[in-house]
């Protein structure tokens, strides 16, 4: 747009002169300059979004721009905030921000008037970062990636085995084993760009990234070994280092007797120890100085390497001395080149004997992701670094191996003597007296073996090349390069998995110092490690299982790549395309073939380590919400068992009893959802319904939240539900015909006895409502009552939340305590009171009617809005009387009724009517529980006549065995229909009494006079029998449609229930849950 378009015409509305300057405004003012300066006049401040809408007018020489054309397009003119980075960092799950006041939430956006707060919070982590001063130092994919995979691959297998796979194999499987070692860390290198790709990777490098794509306990178990084997390979270079070093001192001064050792040619270990040692704090001091000497010195070391490579090109190429022939050169020659086209394996060696000798000398391709932390955009640098990386050692190691075999025999002695008698044209054979030094045969030398050739002598290129100390350069280069790697490798993975917290104590290690973090702990407890092996000095036992744990972490790559593919989950979007699942998975294959081709011992142990590992971080569950592919997995086989579910027929011998309860808040009812979860136990659906009756008046999201926060916190598996409706029979009904998905949904409804039904009429027939839906829903029935109620939220008077920080030893999470004493330990991070409302009718306005006062509706606490904390937060809810004091220890008790006290008494049974063995069902559930697993059934049944009540025991028994329900007696009611005492009509009386008049109609009671009588002499019975039992089953009666009222049908119930233990009326569909055949 031109300046023409932009300007804006406000001379009517504002005249300026140019002597005349405009005061300055919020965001910006008049500007004064040069007349001839266009373009430079549009002074724009831009609001946090980077948008700005503003409007000028020039006179004479002034530019003025009013604040009204310039004011925030978010602020002023809607409440959006505009896409930007910042509103996407740190996402903990779902629909949260770490950072608050960046992207407005709904309830921000719907409320009338916005609330201004104060400055955005940030995250702990960006404070962290904030704080520290110094230069932080970034590497690009070539300092940080590249040179350093390059100085890993380029190790001492390139000087001391590289010859000797070249003669073992031949030329044709020599390379052969090259290109499949590289296929695997290609594949590999594939997978770990996608997803190193696939969003922002932080430090920890290989842990990082499994542990995000599969989840802590993968990620975890890689961590420390990775950590481990990086320990120890830090004093494996160091070890190999010494003894080249020695080597070297050996071959070029004269007379070297070694340091300390007598006998150096036989024994030379305290030699090694000492320049370990020294080698060893060497690197640790340049590590602890910083990455950028670290770099440095890499730098140098590559250097040398490549002076090594290029010293050994050029010895190829030049003629050399009878003593170089001899040991087996030949410069470069087709018929050297023919005599090595073939294997020549020696005793006991094969291809894939020669593939595990040679694999580790390409296992330093995450030599550069391990630094994740240290790389600009490691999403560019590790793709990039790696392969070429890869690519570049590859066609290295293809022209070095070719050259080992065009100018190099297998075998020879080593004797210029028999080189020149043999290489001499003018003698002939007869005097030639020794043998030819290319005759390596046993017999010609009187059992003496050949030295030399690519088969016995491991520094065959220090042999070739030109200068031969150059090559032992490149060693050195090749060893401390890769110390210096691990040793500054595996302590930054080791703190990502500190500040993971996966394991106990193990935060000790996760603080950095200085502007990069740097991992001083880490490095002293790898130093330690290292010198310890160092000192030992004997390190073949456990290298093969260090390679085995490097090729491990390689198949978890390959295999995040392809279970994030097959989950096909929305959050995986590498940025990297050049990626296939199923060429991944053919890594994968690949990865376990190499270790076991390594060693199957090793890579058995390796397994066994990861096994063991796995499920502690899996048992242990620690806090980790990283969105990996485990979880998409979980999401993707609930759905598919769900749908699998729904597809299958079902059959009477799957019944299982799927509750819906009808709790309100279930943390006023905890015996109602104790008693649930024994019927469920983990085996089946339990749903805890909430109906809301003040639509409005909590916020649903959070409520849905912080309760089912609080089932998992009591170890209940279960689900919560919430619904809003200005009536709670609407309410309950929506609920009952919304719940659950597919076949995954409840078949039975259970709710609480109304004990208060006389007080509100209204309430009680919306509860007799509810369970005329249940039944025409074709849904099960059970209504529990218990002596001192269900509904304890009229003894809260007000319940304070304490949120306490833990370490992470246990599981992070909020519970609802019974006592109201804080941990010793603790520190009160909130503590808000959440008041509960009572009506003049003392009618609950939450779930289910309730005998006990109001449900109380809570605010958000603000211990619901977690924080990015690694600590664990435990919530409890301690409950006070009207007086402010702690709930007594005989409510505390009447709460946890249904938890673990054990019980050892009588399960009464009254199968009153054939329900489809519902009834019977579900008392022998409970006898499964621990609690009650030491009780017996009693069986009370009726009898169609007095004169066969032998014969009705009789089939009862016979009956209760086909269905193999062990019951201790079967007891036959045959009077039921015996007129009840006065007593009991008496008590019928006084409770139809409360209820206003003509509740309950004359003719009504006429026409049920009969099952009055019934359920009256009913309650006679079981007080009878059961007063003493531990917890009574009976059949529910059936209301009748249009036969009986809510009140009639309620004041039977009561009656029947009344001062009994707790009591569970049960009435199934009519349809069979029980069945004799197999």
């Amino acid at each position: 747009m031109g300046d023409e378009q932009g300007q804006v015409n406000m001379e009517p509305l504002l005249p300026t002169s140019p002597t005349k300057k405009v005061k300055s405004a919020r965001f910006q003012v008049a500007q004064v300059g040069d007349k001839n300066k266009k373009g430079e006049d549009d002074n724009v401040v831009a609001d946090e979004n980077g948008w700005t809408h503003q409007g000028s007018m020039r006179s004479g020489g002034d530019t003025v721009q009013f604040t009204q054309y310039a004011k925030s397009f978010r602020h002023y003119l809607t409440r959006e905030a505009l896409p930007a980075e910042s509103n996407y960092r740190n996402l903990l799950s779902f629909g949260r921000n770490s950072v608050k006041g960046q992207r407005p939430t709904l309830e921000q956006l719907r409320e009338e008037e916005i609330k201004q707060g104060g400055k955005a919070e940030k995250s702990s982590e960006e404070d962290l970062e904030n704080q520290k001063k110094g230069k932080v130092i970034k590497f690009g994919w070539i300092e940080g990636v590249y040179m350093r995979c390059l100085l890993n691959i380029w190790g001492v297998m390139l000087f001391l085995r590289l010859t000797w796979v070249m003669g073992q194999c031949g030329i044709v499987q020599g390379l052969l084993v090259m290109t499949f070692c590289n296929v695997v860390t290609t594949i590999t290198a594939i997978s770990m760009s996608a997803v190193s790709t696939n969003g922002q990777i932080k430090g920890g490098g290989v842990y990082f990234m499994i542990s995000r794509a599969l989840g802590p306990e993968f990620g975890g178990a890689i961590g420390l070994m990775f950590t481990l084997a990086n320990s120890i390979a830090v004093s494996m270079y160091i070890i190999g280092f010494a003894e080249s070093f020695l080597d070297m001192f050996q071959d070029y001064v004269p007379g070297w007797q070694g340091i300390v050792d007598p006998d150096f040619k036989k024994f030379r270990t305290n030699d090694v120890r000492i320049i370990g040692s020294v080698t060893l704090v060497g690197i640790l001091v340049l590590a602890i100085v910083g990455m950028d000497w670290v770099t440095r010195v890499q730098k140098a070391l590559l250097v040398l390497l490549m002076c090594s490579q290029v010293d050994f090109i050029i010895g190829t190429f030049l003629p050399r001395s009878a003593e170089v022939y001899a040991k087996g050169f030949t410069g470069w020659s087709i018929e050297t080149a023919k005599s090595n086209l073939g294997a020549n394996y020696e005793e006991g060696q094969s291809f894939f004997s020669v593939f595990a000798v040679f694999f580790p000398a390409v296992t330093g391709i995450v030599a550069g992701a391990n630094l994740s932390g240290d790389l600009k955009d490691p999403a560019v640098a590790i793709p990039k670094g790696t392969l070429s990386a890869i690519v570049t050692t590859y066609i290295t190691y293809i022209i070095y191996g070719t050259m080992v075999s065009f100018t190099y025999l297998t075998a020879a002695s080593g004797s210029v003597e028999e080189y020149e008698m043999w290489t001499n044209s003018s003698l002939d054979d007869s005097d030639r007296t020794l043998p030819s030094y290319l005759d390596c045969t046993a017999g010609s030398r009187e059992g003496q073996k050949c030295e030399y050739g690519t088969l016995h002598d491991q520094q065959t290129m220090a042999v070739i090349s030109f200068t031969g100390y150059l090559i032992y350069g490149g060693c050195f280069a090749a060893t401390i390069s890769s110390a210096i790697a691990s040793l500054v490798g595996a302590p930054r993975v080791l703190q990502a998995l500190a500040k993971d917290k996966l394991y106990p104590k193990i935060e000790f290690f996760a603080p950095g110092w200085g502007a990069n973090n740097d991992p001083v702990r880490g490095y002293v407890l790898v130093f330690f490690i290292a010198l310890a092996c160092i000192l030992v000095a004997e390190l073949n036992l456990v290298s093969s299982l260090l390679s085995n744990f490097f090729v491990a972490a390689y198949a978890l790559i390959n295999f995040s790549v392809f279970h994030a593919s097959i989950t096909k989950s929305p959050g995986w979007r590498p940025a990297f395309k050049f990626y296939n699942p199923w060429v991944a998975l053919f890594g994968v294959i690949l990865c376990v073939f190499s270790m076991f081709a390594m060693d199957w011992v090793t890579a058995l142990i390796t397994f066994l380590i990861t096994a063991v590992l796995y499920l502690y971080i899996y048992y242990r569950k620690p806090e980790a919400n990283w969105g990996s592919s485990a979880q998409a997995q979980v999401f993707v086989n609930a759905l598919k068992g769900v749908q699998s579910l729904t597809d299958t027929a079902e059959h009477v011998k799957n019944y299982r009893p799927k509750v819906l309860v009808l709790t309100g808040n279930p943390a006023h009812r905890p015996p109602l959802v104790d008693f649930a979860n024994l019927i469920t136990k983990k085996l089946s659906l339990l749903i805890c319904s909430h109906v809301i009756t003040e639509p409005g008046s909590v916020h649903l999201a959070t409520l849905k939240e912080s309760t089912q926060t609080w089932l998992t916190d009591k170890k209940i598996k279960g689900f919560y539900t919430v619904t809003e409706s200005n009536k709670f029979e609407e309410g309950a009904k929506s609920c009952l015909t919304l719940a659950g998905l597919g076949k995954l949904a409840p078949n039975m409804l259970l709710v609480g006895f109304k004990a208060d039904w006389t007080n509100d009429l209204d309430v009680a027939k919306q509860y007799f409502s509810v369970l005329q839906e249940a039944f025409d829903l074709a849904f099960s029935v059970g209504i529990l009552r218990v002596r001192s109620g269900l509904d304890f939220s009229g003894h809260i008077q007000a319940e304070e939340t304490e949120s306490n920080e833990f370490a992470e030893e246990e599981r992070r999470g909020s519970f609802v305590g019974a006592m109201g004493e804080p941990i010793e330990g603790e520190e009160v991070k909130d503590v808000k009171a959440l008041e509960g409302e009572t009506d003049s009718n003392n009618e609950r306005k939450g779930s289910e009617p309730s005998d006990e006062g109001a449900d109380v509706v809570p605010e958000v606490p603000k211990f619901l809005q977690r924080q990015r904390t690694r600590t664990r937060t435990i919530s409890r809810s301690v409950y006070h009387d009207s007086e402010g004091n702690p709930v007594s220890k005989d409510i505390i008790s009447d709460m946890n009724q249904f938890q673990s006290t054990k019980r050892s008494g009588n399960i009464d049974v009254w199968w009153l009517y054939d329900d489809g063995g519902l009834t019977l069902l579900l008392p022998y559930i409970l006898t499964t529980r621990q609690q009650f697993s030491d009780c017996k059934l009693r069986v009370f049944t009726l009898a169609n006549r007095k004169d066969e009540l032998d014969r009705e025991t009789r089939n009862m028994a016979a009956l209760l065995a086909k269905f193999r329900i062990e019951f201790s007696s079967v007891v036959v009611i045959p009077d039921v229909t015996k007129r009840a005492s006065d007593a009991s009509r008496a008590r019928l009386d006084i409770l139809m009494a409360k209820l206003p008049e003509g509740s309950i109609t004359e003719e009504e009671l006429l026409a049920n006079k009969e099952k009055t009588n019934r359920h009256l002499r009913l309650s006679e019975l079981l007080q009878g029998h059961s007063k003493d039992s531990e917890i009574i089953f009976m059949t529910l009666p059936m209301p009748r449609k249009g036969h009986v009222s809510a009140p009639l049908y309620l004041a039977w119930l009561d009656v029947m229930t009344e001062n009994l233990p707790p009591t569970l009326l049960i009435r199934g569909n009519q349809t069979s849950v029980l069945t004799f055949y197999s």
